[in-house]
C-alpha cells in the first residue's frame, strides 16, 4: 500500500496531533500558525525571480513540511495553501498562472505523488474561490517545466554543486505553456541556495516565458549563508 494512503488510514484510526508541536489541535494547531507570523520577502538572489516565502525553514513550519513531504502527512496540504494563498497575493496578478517546481521523478514515486503539484493545485483554487473572475482574469495551473532524470538528491550539496546537479536537466514542457499574456508564479516548498527557481526560471525564458515572481513555503537561504561562513572562518 503507498505510503501516504497508509497514513491517511492511520489518521482516521489512530489521529495524529498537529505536526508541527505534536499537540492536539488537528494537523495544524493555532499556535503553531501564530508563530509564522506574515509572509516575508526572501533576499535577492542572482538569476532568481523574486521570492516570497510563507516563513523561515526552522521550527513548527519546517517540522510540518517535513510531515508532508516525507511521512505523508498528506492532509498538511490544506494549510499550507491556505499559507500560500496569502503570500501569493502580495504578488499575483488578475491573470495568473502556477507553474509547480518539478521534483525528481525517483523522489514522486517514492513519495506516492507529486507534493508541490498538490499545494499548486489547491492554491490556485483557493485564490480562485469565491471571486469573480471577468473574462481575461483567473488562475490556473501549468505543468510548464519538467526534471530530467539523473538529478541527485540535493541534500548536503552546496550551492555550486545543486547548480551543477540540474544543469541541462529542467527543461520547458512547450505543450503545457501558461496562455501569452499571463502572469507566472513560480511554486515550490523550500528555497534553499536558488538553484531550482533558478533553473526554472532559466528553462521558461528559453522558450519566450518570463517569471513574475517565486512563492515558496520556507526559506532555508539562511541556512546556506551560515555553511558559507563557516567555510571561511
Amino acid at each position: 500500500m503507498p505510503l501516504p494512503l497508509l497514513n491517511d488510514l492511520l489518521d482516521l484510526v489512530l489521529p495524529a496531533g498537529c505536526a508541527g508541536c505534536g499537540s492536539d489541535g488537528g494537523q495544524w494547531c493555532a499556535a503553531c500558525a501564530r508563530s509564522i507570523g506574515p509572509p516575508r520577502a526572501v533576499a535577492a538572489l542572482p538569476g532568481v525571480p523574486p521570492t516570497v516565502a510563507v516563513g523561515l525553514y526552522q521550527g513548527p513550519l519546517r517540522t510540518a513540511l517535513l510531515a508532508y513531504k516525507e511521512r505523508g502527512r498528506r492532509g498538511l496540504v490544506d494549510p499550507f495553501a491556505e499559507m500560500l494563498v496569502r503570500a501569493a497575493r502580495t504578488r499575483a496578478p488578475a491573470r495568473c498562472w502556477l507553474v509547480p517546481a518539478p521534483s525528481r521523478p525517483a523522489a514522486v514515486r517514492a513519495r506516492g505523488g507529486d507534493h508541490v503539484r498538490a499545494l499548486a493545485d489547491l492554491t490556485a483554487e483557493r485564490l480562485t474561490s469565491g471571486r469573480l473572475t471577468p473574462a481575461g482574469t483567473g488562475v490556473g495551473v501549468s505543468r510548464a517545466v519538467r526534471m530530467r532524470s539523473g538529478v541527485r538528491d540535493s541534500v548536503g550539496l552546496d550551492p555550486a554543486a545543486r547548480a551543477a546537479n540540474l544543469q541541462g536537466r529542467v527543461q520547458a514542457r512547450i505543450e503545457a505553456l501558461p496562455p501569452p499574456g499571463a502572469g507566472v508564479l513560480l511554486i515550490d516548498d523550500v528555497i534553499t541556495s536558488g538553484s531550482t527557481l533558478r533553473a526554472c526560471a532559466a528553462a521558461l525564458a528559453a522558450v519566450g516565458v518570463s517569471v513574475d515572481a517565486a512563492v515558496v513555503l520556507c526559506d532555508a537561504t539562511g541556512r546556506v549563508s551560515r555553511s558559507r561562513r563557516s567555510e571561511h572562518r
